[in-house]
């Protein structure tokens, strides 16, 4: 009988240390998750305003686009096939548009009182009314489309379609497809350059700008890209006549100056870089990635210099910036079991 005590004890002893041992480590796997969902900001000029919850499902977000005129931004929830609209004066989603599959792109387009989407599950570009939020139109958007520019001189749109190889071209008037531009390779983003009044679109296994007149949709100019691997994302400063090109095959930004169409210079950034955004007050660049990490730039008339790197949260890959207050908005697919729209602001 006191053997079998002495045995029930030991194997309860056993089974205690058992269980802690897999508690701790329990324990440590959900910390460790919930700090990596964390923005670590210590290498970056950035402070951690708010973690906004924005509905539907733990599932991809995408591109984003602001309207400084309403105060609206518009995020495309690729995951949930729907557009959520979120007023940034009261912080709150104020809609959710819906019936948009696989949403990729979201392009406003304030003088039209339009936004538009690019639907890659029904290979269309939906166009929405600002005013009611409602769909008005949809439109053949060519195999996968993507990225979206607007002319404003031509009224018209350009649709980056990926795996087409093609740019799609909408008349904004009537929402119809009015042309379809060979591109000779997979396109990435696609951006416009108010200096030039031109198109200008990243065919990113070409490793190539591609430069279009709206006037007449022809490509005017091929720009070899030395040094670029998966060109894919694009931002404009027509003020300094400079293109900013993410590649997501080797980690690079480069620095293009449009007059002379050389690369002027090469910086190292966070794994997989996507979407950039631009804050003309102070000249500060955004450059988000799939890793996580935001890689910030200031730019100047004469120089372009790295301010910081530091990681935002997980899949950070978009990013859009309020030029009238200067916060900073990443919408993140799953922060805890949710999505929600992480704000920053500068230190």
């Amino acid at each position: 009988m006191t053997d079998r005590i002495g045995m029930s004890r030991r194997h309860l002893a056993l089974l205690f240390v058992v269980v802690s041992v897999v508690a701790v480590a329990a324990l440590s796997v959900h910390y460790g998750a919930t700090a990596s969902d964390k923005p670590t900001v210590t290498d970056l000029p950035s402070v951690h305003v708010a973690d906004i919850p924005l509905p539907g499902r733990a599932s991809r977000l995408d591109y984003e686009s602001y309207d400084p005129g309403r105060h609206l931004l518009f995020i495309a929830h690729l995951g949930d096939s729907e557009v959520i609209v979120f007023d940034t004066q009261t912080s709150r989603v104020i809609a959710r548009i819906g019936n948009i599959a696989a949403v990729h792109g979201v392009l406003a387009v304030p003088e039209q009182s339009r936004v538009y989407a690019s639907a890659t599950g029904t290979n269309e570009v939906v166009a929405i009314d600002e005013a009611t939020l409602k769909i008005a139109a949809r439109m053949p958007g060519g195999v996968y489309p993507d990225g979206m520019a607007y002319a404003p001189d031509n009224r018209k749109l350009y649709v980056s379609d990926e795996t087409g190889g093609t740019e799609t071209v909408i008349d904004t008037g009537s929402d119809r497809r009015i042309n379809t531009i060979p591109l000779g390779g997979e396109v990435g983003n696609t951006q416009y350059d108010a200096a030039s009044r031109h198109i200008f679109v990243n065919v990113q296994t070409r490793k190539q700008l591609v430069e279009i007149d709206p006037s007449n949709d022809a490509i005017v100019a091929r720009i070899d890209l030395p040094g670029a691997q998966g060109n894919h994302g694009l931002y404009i400063v027509p003020q300094l006549h400079l293109a900013f090109i993410a590649c997501e095959g080797n980690d690079r930004l480069l620095t293009l100056n449009l007059l002379t169409r050389q690369v002027v210079q090469s910086f190292e950034v966070g794994g997989d870089p996507d979407v950039l955004a631009f804050d003309p007050g102070p000249g500060t660049l955004y450059i988000a990635g799939e890793a996580g990490i935001v890689s910030m730039f200031a730019v100047g008339p004469s120089a372009v210099s790295k301010i910081g790197t530091g990681r935002i949260g997980p899949n950070a890959h978009v990013v859009g910036v309020d030029p009238s207050t200067h916060r900073v908005y990443f919408p993140l697919k799953d922060v805890e079991g949710r999505p929600v729209l992480r704000v920053m602001a500068p230190r």
